[in-house]
């Protein structure tokens, strides 16, 4: 039987499946977790517009297994700058 919290190695899993990322990190304790993503497809988009493509990756885990996410969301260029 699997745990009832995923790891953050498979919300890593759960992101990468449904967006495509340059860099993603994610750490967490379960119920809690912290993303970096990297992401193309956050070109041209606000911040509100990153998530949702993140939420959307993510499906109705959001609901059902991950209680909350915090997450950085940026483009190639802006996650290079920060470098």
């Amino acid at each position: 039987m699997s745990t009832p919290y995923p790891t953050p190695d498979q919300v890593r899993q759960y992101i990468a499946d449904g967006l495509s990322c340059e860099h993603l990190d994610v750490d967490g304790d379960g119920q809690h977790f912290q993303a970096t993503i990297v992401s193309s497809a956050f070109e041209g988009k606000r911040l509100i517009q990153r998530h949702q493509l993140v939420y959307a990756a993510l499906g109705d885990r959001m609901r059902a297994e991950i209680h909350a996410l915090s997450m950085r969301t940026l483009t190639p260029a802006e996650f290079q700058a920060k470098a």
